[in-house]
């Protein structure tokens, strides 16, 4: 495994920009998807007790395994829940019962950490040519940038300031664009008095341990397809952002840390966590620092909120949830533009795999949705064909550094 390598000297300036976009990845997460969570804890009719539980050892677990990996490895490795496997528990945990499902959790953690251990995820990731990879990552962002403008039908004068901002603040200044969008968003709605924390009290959350049920069923109908859905939705487009963006860092110790920290916390509430798809894209462009070498301070800034979040459960995850749904997808778009730029470039930049990564591009923006499995398998699967048909083959042999860093944004 090829070793980061070493950052130049850290000053105080070169602290804004990657920690505020550690800050925005846990503001999007929370405020985008983390619905999903109290969803499924009301249709398993969790108390609000094992609510705060579960809230409070994903967010930890996601906050510490970001932190050790961003420190370790000197690279933004940005982790979270599973988006997918948390829609998907909003169904399954109507006919699990609760103990059952986190005997479940323990059982697709364990096979994580097996996955890490046996290397074979890093060997599949090497085989991904980078125009592929590109498609596939713009295809999964090109929805956030859509959406950077879509609410503008919905909230015009919120939306039209942020975009305003954006661009004048690019023209002006680029490094504080998205800082500065942050600020000005923030003041407009405190202005106009649009975030109601009137009904927050500050609590802090108590982990609850549940001895967990094993049984065939839920290790069928539960811990096979979270694991198959988080390895397919969040693992691999997570990996390939790293990638894009030029970063090298082996995904196995990346899985079997994640799995080892969701098989420790999976007790006491905790469904699954991996590495950030969306989310971490925020965190590895030129966006979060113009110099690579400086950007794993936003997966250090990234984990320290998690944790932060965790030791308040439900309370500070209101606070995020507070915010307009209009303001978190436009901060979000405007956040992912350089990365979503940087990725169709990419794409499109070899020859021989332009077509199949356009393929790919399309496919993976179309979101398909068979057989239980989301929109990025499928847009990695067509791509694949495609490229095998077009050139008769995948590359035979690649080397760690053109795997990793030939479609890199930079």
């Amino acid at each position: 495994m090829p070793s980061s390598p070493s950052p130049s000297p850290i000053r105080l300036n070169d602290l804004t920009h990657p920690i505020v976009a550690g800050l925005i990845s846990v503001i999007v997460n929370y405020g985008g998807t983390f619905i999903l969570v109290f969803q499924a804890a009301q249709v398993a009719g969790l108390s609000p007790e094992l609510t705060a539980s579960w809230v409070w050892s994903v967010s930890i677990g996601v906050g510490l395994t970001g932190l050790f990996l961003s420190w370790r490895y000197r690279e933004p490795i940005i982790t979270a829940w599973s988006t997918p496997a948390a829609a998907f528990l909003v169904t399954a945990l109507a006919t699990t019962s609760y103990a059952e499902a986190v005997g479940a959790y323990i059982i697709s953690a364990a096979a994580f950490v097996l996955l890490g251990l046996s290397g074979y995820f890093e060997k599949v990731i090497r085989l991904i040519p980078p125009g592929i990879a590109s498609g596939l990552l713009a295809g999964i962002l090109l929805q956030f940038g859509i959406g950077a403008f879509g609410g503008a039908s919905v909230d015009p004068v919120l939306v039209g300031l942020l975009i305003l901002a954006y661009v004048l603040l690019k023209r002006i200044s680029a490094r504080y664009a998205v800082v500065g969008i942050l600020v000005i968003g923030l003041v407009f709605l405190l202005l106009q008095d649009r975030v109601d924390l009137s009904g927050l009290q500050l609590k802090l959350a108590m982990p609850i341990f549940t001895m967990p049920e094993f049984t065939l069923n839920a290790a069928l109908s539960v811990a096979l397809p979270l694991f198959l859905i988080t390895l397919t939705g969040q693992y691999m487009p997570g990996m390939l952002v790293l990638r894009n963006d030029g970063f090298k860092t082996s995904a196995n110790p990346i899985v079997t840390t994640t799995g080892l920290g969701s098989l420790l916390m999976a007790p006491f509430g905790s469904h699954a966590f991996n590495i950030a798809a969306i989310t971490a894209a925020i965190a590895t462009g030129r966006e979060a620092h113009e110099d690579p070498s400086k950007r794993w301070i936003a997966g250090i800034a990234a984990g320290c909120f998690y944790v932060l979040v965790g030791v308040f459960g439900v309370t500070l995850a209101a606070v995020f949830m507070a915010f307009p749904a209009t303001f978190i997808t436009t901060l979000a778009g405007l956040a992912l533009l350089g990365t979503i730029g940087g990725s169709l470039a990419g794409a499109m930049a070899e020859p021989t795999s332009r077509e199949a990564a356009l393929i790919t591009f399309l496919a993976s923006a179309a979101n398909i949705n068979m057989l239980g499995v989301g929109g990025a398998f499928w847009g990695l699967v067509i791509g694949l064909v495609a490229y095998m048909v077009l050139n008769g083959r995948l590359p035979r042999k690649r080397s760690v550094e053109t795997a990793t860093s030939g479609s890199a944004a930079e």
